[in-house]
């Protein structure tokens, strides 16, 4: 149970900052400053902030009109929900042998 709290406060922290790039970078955006790259919005995505991620897209209008972006985020979250669901049903089968 140990294991589930520390992942849960992982997961949290890291969707946290994948809607706060989202933010910071539309602000960057608005000023005309440098931005965040691209890759680093998909990695922290892929490091498990994609809901966050999503939820920053859309609550800051941010990058909703790069297909990328709208296709590729749900698509790395949909692969998160699949990786999870399939580890969860390996250890499943695997403790109750």
């Amino acid at each position: 149970m140990e294991v589930l709290k520390y992942i849960l406060i992982y997961l949290g922290i890291v969707n946290i900052a994948g809607f706060a790039m989202m933010g910071i970078d539309k602000l960057k955006a608005k000023r005309h400053e440098f931005r965040i790259p691209e890759a680093a919005l998909f990695l922290v995505a892929v490091a498990g902030g994609s809901i966050g991620s999503i939820i920053g897209m859309y609550s800051f209008r941010h990058k909703t009109k790069h297909l990328s972006f709208t296709i590729g985020m749900p698509v790395i979250l949909v692969l998160q929900i699949a990786l999870v669901a399939a580890a969860y049903f390996m250890l499943d089968i695997y403790i109750f042998q």
